[in-house]
């Protein structure tokens, strides 16, 4: 059952001040790392239950006329057609997406990055296409030896070989389109560039996870273990943060294994450093703002279980590695918790065994299990909808929604004119249907009024779903996992 754990006004107004405090601390500007995702965080409303997937963009909105944004994009990702899974658009692509979310809400981007440059043709083109929209695009390169020959990376054939990305605002926020896309790098290149003109800037991080002062183990940062299980990431304790104040706090690998190297970048460009460990780079309030320990404990735990099948069944279409299976299992063990700790999991798998057909169920968010198998008309997962709204809105189970004769000509239009395998109906072919029958019948009518009780509800089906099923629940708000079978 659904139950808030996070206060999301309390994280607006925290992290807003927090921010603000920081830009003071440095006196003329901050540049603010902005990792993860600013638009659609559905990871945090996972496991933060009561956390808005918008909420680090509302948090901008409230500095909005303090803040521009700088958008960093790796070259060699233009040059090999990085695609942002979730999403399913090249990071290319994304950065035009996220130029316009930013505009279309009132924030100022007043610039693009293409770190790497090495004269790729595709981030060539990439350059020319965003200048003829006006856009303002900045040339940053590698360094030889980066991050550890230091001397060359602070100095005018490191960063000082980097175009200078001119700003106005004094809080510049760099985000990007995903991971390894030199997010950092760019924010401590232009420290340089400021010191040289003798502006007093300064270095932030605002990423939401791993949170910095909830226990290393705890399912939260183990949550985020799993979900970059690809990345070979690690929660450890921030051993920089223990020595300078006695306090325990958590951090992630990377960022602990850069610290001292950052240490000396500072140091080569100030002559101290004004951070004594990883933890004090950061500005996430998130930790604070848990109101439910125990309920974003169990979130945290499904997103493990969730993470676990979704690594699955991209093992089953050879798109990841065994190996990261084998990490989640590990954190799994950690978390003690297996997949039966899903009860929609063990719920479908066991209709399953018992009909010898694909079956799913979904967890309402009132606990109630509803229970799909599928038939000569329906998938199993669009027999589920059927069946979720139907109980939600009291209408018999017995009670057809779609006649038979609504059904059997799409199927005729699926197999004999668009040469389609399987003649049943996926979900989003059935909500049409469903949309269809509204017209005449009232209780399709009330039926298609409850899609929106479905948002945050969990669901599972014992084979795999297809890509139009993954769609459907995506947009509807289910969380939805799926056994690594292909389907008979």
């Amino acid at each position: 059952m659904y139950r808030v754990g996070f206060d999301n006004e309390k994280y607006l107004k925290m992290q807003s001040e927090h921010i603000m405090e920081r830009i003071v601390k440095f006196g003329d500007k901050l540049y603010l790392e902005f990792g993860g995702k600013l638009f659609d965080d559905y990871h945090a409303s996972r496991v933060l239950p009561g956390f808005e997937p918008d909420s680090k963009l509302r948090m901008l909105m409230q500095v909005a006329d303090r803040a521009e944004i700088v958008i960093v994009i790796n070259a060699a990702h233009i040059e090999k057609n990085k695609v942002r899974g979730d999403l399913g658009i090249t990071y290319d692509q994304d950065v035009q997406r996220l130029m316009h979310e930013f505009e279309s809400r009132g924030l100022y981007v007043g610039s693009v990055v293409l770190t790497r440059f090495a004269g790729q043709d595709a981030a060539i083109a990439f350059k020319e296409r965003m200048e003829k929209k006006g856009v303002k695009v900045y040339l940053h390169y590698s360094i030889p030896g980066y991050p550890a020959n230091v001397p060359l990376i602070v100095s005018d054939e490191g960063y000082g070989k980097n175009e200078y990305i001119e700003t106005t605002r004094p809080l510049v926020v760099v985000t990007a389109p995903g991971p390894g896309s030199g997010k950092m790098a760019t924010c401590l290149s232009q420290l340089y560039h400021e010191n040289k003109r003798g502006v007093k800037a300064g270095y932030a991080k605002f990423e939401t996870f791993p949170i910095w002062n909830v226990p290393l183990k705890h399912p939260i940062n183990l949550a985020y273990e799993a979900a970059t299980a690809d990345l070979d990431d690690v929660n450890m304790i921030d051993p920089f943060h223990l020595e300078a104040y006695g306090e325990t706090t958590v951090n992630y690998n990377r960022d602990i294994e850069i610290f001292p190297v950052l240490n000396a970048i500072f140091e080569g460009i100030y002559g101290e450093n004004p951070y004594k460990s990883p933890t004090d780079m950061g500005v996430n309030m998130a930790g604070n703002c848990i109101i439910d320990d125990e309920a974003c404990a169990e979130a945290s735990k499904q997103e493990i279980i969730r993470r676990y099948y979704a690594t699955l069944n991209r093992i089953a279409n050879d798109k990841a590695r065994e190996n990261e299976a084998v990490k989640i299992e590990l954190i799994m063990n950690q978390a003690k918790i297996t997949t039966d700790d899903r009860k929609v999991t063990v719920a479908a798998n066991k209709r399953a065994e018992e009909l010898d057909v694909p079956a799913a169920a979904i967890e309402l968010n009132d606990g109630t299990i509803i229970t799909s198998k599928t038939t000569d008309l329906l998938g199993a997962a669009a027999a589920l909808l059927l069946n979720a709204i139907k109980h939600l809105a009291n209408i018999d189970h017995e009670k057809h929604l779609i006649s038979r004769e609504a059904i059997e000509p799409i199927q005729e239009l699926k197999v004999k004119y668009l040469k389609g395998k399987n003649p049943r109906l996926h979900t989003d072919e059935v909500l049409i249907a469903l949309s269809i029958s509204s017209l005449t019948d009232p209780n399709a009518r009330l039926a298609m009024s409850q899609l929106s009780n479905l948002k945050g509800c969990q669901g599972h089906i014992s084979c795999m779903l297809s890509d139009a099923d993954i769609k459907t629940f995506k947009r509807l708000g289910v969380d939805m996992t799926c056994e690594p079978v292909k389907k008979r």
